[in-house]
């Protein structure tokens, strides 16, 4: 029997949380969703991730001015995806940042990507009909840039390729944390649809190279302590290492695509099955290692329509 597509079955509410992960810097969490990272400077704040639509964007600025009523002056996205940006018409008109590549993906694969993830996910995207288009940033950067929200400063960079090729993330050095985007999840399945496995492991270690007091994930709670750092960073290696691994093994050796879905079935299930949007991502997960393995190294774009041929293939 074929499983619902996506996560078109999960429409209940989640819980939300608001975690200071340091002084003047929150994790909003909930349950498994795309989280959002929230920066107080002396003067302003900056929001890291606008959620899917301008409905959940609201849901973060009222958690936001539970804790202050500073202005909100910087958006940044770490990467492209919808349920990431989509968002940010809800915070006014504040400078919105992301990666030179991020900015090239939206240009690429935005609407492509926007169209996919809205059937993926249909509780994310209620409210959708208010989203003005695609969002667009007014500033980026290659490698490295530093902001100042005051006397505070954030510093924004691109350690590597890992969930997609253009991951930034943003490290607040004054109390080491930092807000990772997906390239960092906890208790939640990685989105492997557009990565690249082999890179991902060298980037997170570039993370743990911080030696970090904190960090926000993509999706799951706020990780406070460095075991619970140093065990997610262990955790996210691990599960694109066992998804990978088992499908390289079988398309090096000339295995059908069915097949290296079988064999990630049995290295992961037992291990991960458990985590949240497991098996959502597993087909797009299973059809990127298989091309990656295969020597394909940007990931070929996902639409609504290929999303079906491919859950109607591997979770049919």
């Amino acid at each position: 029997m074929s499983k619902q597509f996506a996560s078109a079955g999960d429409m209940a509410e989640k819980q939300i949380s608001f975690t200071e992960i340091g002084e003047g810097l929150w994790a909003f969490t909930a349950e498994g969703d795309p989280n959002t990272g929230v920066i107080i400077g002396d003067e302003s704040v900056m929001i890291v991730e606008a959620q899917a639509t301008p409905r959940l964007a609201r849901k973060v600025i009222e958690k936001v001015r539970e804790v202050t009523d500073k202005p909100i002056s910087h958006l940044v996205m770490t990467h492209y995806h919808a349920v990431r940006v989509l968002g940010a018409s809800a915070y006014g008109a504040p400078n919105i940042i992301m990666g030179d590549t991020a900015r090239a993906m939206v240009v690429e694969r935005g609407q492509e990507d926007w169209d996919s993830e809205f059937a993926r996910f249909p509780r994310l995207f209620q409210g959708h009909e208010e989203i003005p288009g695609l969002t667009w940033p007014n500033t980026t950067f290659s490698d490295r840039m530093t902001v100042y929200l005051g006397n505070r400063r954030v510093d924004l960079m691109h350690p590597g390729r890992a969930h997609t090729a253009g991951d930034i993330v943003a490290h607040v050095p004054d109390q080491n944390v930092m807000f990772t985007g997906d390239i960092v999840e906890y208790h939640s399945a990685c989105y492997c649809g557009d990565g690249h496995f082999s890179d991902w492991p060298k980037t997170l270690e570039k993370i743990r190279a911080f030696d970090l007091d904190a960090i926000a994930p993509g999706r799951g709670d706020a990780l406070v302590g460095s075991d619970m750092v140093n065990a997610a960073l262990d955790n996210t290696a691990d599960f694109i290492r066992s998804t990978y691994q088992p499908v390289a093994r079988v398309a090096q050796g000339g295995g059908s695509l069915k097949q290296a879905w079988d064999a990630v079935r049995a290295a992961c299930d037992e291990k991960f099955g458990d985590y949240a949007i497991y098996e959502h991502c597993l087909p797009f997960n299973v059809a990127r290692a298989y091309d990656e393995a295969r020597g394909i190294d940007t990931p070929r774009i996902w639409t609504a329509e290929r999303d079906r041929e491919m859950w109607a293939l591997l979770q049919g």
